[in-house]
C-alpha cells in the first residue's frame, strides 16, 4: 500500500517505488519513477521530480516570448532601477553600460548572447578598453560583467529569451598590493604636517588617525566634531557627479553614504584632540572653516599629492592613508571588528582581506611569540 497521498510504494524486492507525473499526453499523464532502498531517499527524489517538472510546466514557451536587443533593455533596466539606488551609482551604472558594453554589445539580440558572446566582451575590454585602448583592469571588467549578466536576468524576467548559459562566465579579479606608509614615511609626513599644519594639513591629520575617506572628510563639518565626548560623527559625503541634464556636465554631490555601515560615530583622542582644540576657527567646513565654501575631493586630493612628494613619498595616494591607519590599528592590537566598525566596513572580512596589511616586523614578532611559547626553560 502506498503511505497516504504520497504515490510511494514498497516492492516485493524489498525497494521502495515512487511514481510521480513527468509530462501530459493530452490530458493523459505520463508518469516517470524512482527507486531506493528506503523510504525517505524516495520521497527526496520525488520531491526533486516533482519541482523540474513544475518548472518545466510554467515555464513560457519560445512562441510567448519576447526577443529584444541588448541596448533597448539596458535602458529598460536602467530606468526600472533608478528609483532604488543612489544618484551617483545609477550614473556609475549607466556610464559604464554606454562606455564599454553597449558599443559592443547593444545591437545584439539578448537571444543570441551566450556564454561565448560574454565572454568574448570580457577579454575584449581587458585587452582594448577604456579611452586609450589599453585594457581595462580586472576589476573594472568584473563591474561591466556584473552589469551585463544584470541586464539578462532582468531581461528573463520581462519574458525576454535569454540564454542562461551567459550568467556562467566569471572574472578573477587581480587585487593589486596597495600601499601602506612606512612607520618611517608616517613620522616624516606627520613632522611636516606639524610644522605647518593649515586646513589641509589638519584634514591630512585626521584621515591618518581616523580612517576616513576622502569625500567624508571633505563633507566633514565642525557641527560633525564634539570635542565634549571626543567623537566625530561620520553622516554624509562628498563627490563630483555627472550632470547630463543640467547646464553643467558636473556638480558637486553631498549625501549619505552609500551604505549605512559608512554612517558611525569614531573616537578622537591624543594629539588628534589636540590638533582639534588648537584650531582657531571652528565652524563650516573642516577644510575651510567657512559654511559656504568647501573644498572638494579632487582638490584635497591633489594637495596630499603635492606634501607627499615635497617629503619624498613616492608612489601614493589619498586612500593611502586609510591603508595606513588600517595596517597601524592592527599593529598595536585592535580586533578586527573594533577597526572594521570605525573604518565603516560592511563586514570584517572586508577589513581583513583589503585594508589589513601586517609589516614584517609584526609578522616576526608575532613569529617569536609562538617560538617562545614552546621554548624549553
Amino acid at each position: 500500500m502506498p503511505r497516504k497521498g504520497e504515490n510511494i510504494y514498497k516492492r516485493k524486492d524489498g525497494r521502495w517505488e515512487g511514481r510521480y507525473v513527468k509530462g501530459r499526453d493530452g490530458k493523459k499523464a505520463i508518469y516517470g519513477y524512482v527507486y531506493s532502498k528506503s523510504y525517505s531517499e524516495v520521497k527526496k527524489q520525488l520531491i526533486l521530480k516533482r519541482a523540474e517538472y513544475a518548472l518545466e510546466e510554467n515555464k513560457p514557451s519560445a512562441s510567448v516570448m519576447k526577443d529584444g536587443k541588448f541596448s533597448d533593455l539596458s535602458e529598460m533596466w536602467l530606468r526600472s532601477i533608478q528609483a532604488s539606488v543612489k544618484e551617483s551609482t545609477w550614473i556609475k551604472y549607466r556610464n559604464i553600460l554606454k562606455c564599454s558594453i553597449v558599443p559592443r554589445l547593444g545591437n545584439t539580440h539578448l537571444s543570441e548572447i551566450d556564454y561565448s558572446a560574454v565572454s568574448a566582451l570580457c577579454n575584449e575590454l581587458m585587452e582594448f578598453g577604456g579611452k586609450d585602448q589599453s585594457g581595462l583592469a580586472t576589476k573594472t571588467v568584473a563591474d561591466a560583467l556584473s552589469l551585463t549578466k544584470a541586464v539578462i536576468k532582468y531581461a528573463s524576467r520581462m519574458k525576454y529569451l535569454t540564454d542562461r548559459t551567459a550568467l556562467d562566465v566569471s572574472v578573477k579579479v587581480k587585487n593589486a598590493p596597495l600601499r601602506v606608509l612606512s612607520v618611517q614615511e608616517q613620522q616624516i609626513l606627520i613632522s611636516e604636517l606639524t610644522e605647518e599644519l593649515g586646513f589641509t594639513g589638519l584634514g591630512i591629520y585626521i584621515c591618518l588617525f581616523t580612517g576616513i575617506r576622502v569625500g567624508e572628510l571633505c563633507a566633514l563639518t565642525w557641527d560633525d566634531i564634539s570635542l565634549e565626548n571626543n567623537m566625530i560623527h561620520i553622516h554624509r559625503t562628498m563627490q563630483r557627479i555627472q550632470t547630463p541634464d543640467g547646464e553643467k556636465k558636473t556638480a558637486i554631490l553631498i549625501a549619505e553614504p552609500k551604505s549605512q555601515c559608512s554612517i558611525r560615530d569614531i573616537p578622537i583622542t591624543g594629539t588628534l584632540r589636540e590638533k582639534l582644540m588648537k584650531q582657531p576657527i571652528k565652524e563650516g567646513y573642516v577644510l575651510t572653516g567657512n559654511k559656504n565654501k568647501y573644498v572638494e575631493p579632487r582638490t584635497m586630493q591633489n594637495r596630499f599629492k603635492a606634501i607627499a612628494e615635497r617629503c619624498g613619498i613616492r608612489d601614493v595616494h589619498f586612500h593611502t592613508l586609510r591603508h595606513t591607519f588600517a595596517t597601524r590599528c592592527i599593529e598595536v592590537g585592535f580586533d578586527v571588528k573594533t577597526l572594521s566598525e570605525i573604518l565603516g566596513h560592511a563586514n570584517v572580512n572586508i577589513t581583513s582581506n583589503r585594508y589589513v596589511h601586517p609589516s614584517m616586523e609584526l609578522k616576526q614578532r608575532n613569529m617569536d611569540k609562538l617560538s617562545e611559547l614552546f621554548a624549553v626553560k
